[in-house]
């Protein structure tokens, strides 16, 4: 009699995928320095469309802060230059 053959297959567990680090960076320093953001998350996205990392969320929210920043910054200075023009 044979004895019936295993085929045991251990379980493989895939990495955790990691999240970009220029994503982190871009979504943080939006609240600070608008360009930061904007600049990190434009190559955050670059990145994780190359590699598949996770914060594809956290570079889009970057660049969404980072640009409202700079038009908030832009008019600001606008208004101030039109102030001070008629005063």
């Amino acid at each position: 009699m044979s004895e019936p053959t295993s085929t045991y297959q251990p379980q493989q567990y895939g990495m955790e995928q990691r999240t970009n680090t220029l994503a982190i960076i871009a979504l943080v320093g939006s609240f600070f320095i608008s360009l930061v953001g904007i600049i990190c998350g434009h190559l955050a996205l670059n990145q994780i469309k190359q590699t598949g990392e996770k914060g594809r969320g956290l570079a889009l929210a970057g660049l969404i802060i980072g640009y409202i920043g700079l038009v908030v910054g832009i008019l600001y200075v606008v208004f101030a230059v039109i102030l001070v023009a008629n005063s």
